[in-house]
């Protein structure tokens, strides 16, 4: 699959921006279709990191969320900087 249609968006909400500062984890919005491996694999060749563990939800809207925590060696908030979060 892709990468760039693994990874449909990034979320920007006050919980997401707290999890990236606290515990080193981005938050997206994947496509249905894709495995945990599949979104691990996309963000690793998009933003050029190492990730350490995805955890997925389905939304009460149906759409699928990605929480990914980044390797150690690696800080979310560079990233989310880097791709404009904030």
């Amino acid at each position: 699959m892709d990468p760039y249609r693994v990874i449909v968006r990034p979320v920007v909400t006050e919980k997401a921006v707290s999890l990236i500062e606290t515990e080193n984890k981005l938050t997206f919005i994947v496509d249905r279709r894709a495995t945990k491996s599949d979104i691990k694999r996309a963000v690793e060749e998009i933003y050029s990191v190492k990730v350490a563990k995805v955890n997925v939800v389905v939304t009460m809207r149906g759409e699928k969320k990605a929480y990914v925590k980044l390797a150690p060696e690696y800080n979310a908030s560079e990233i989310a900087a880097r791709i404009g979060l904030f």
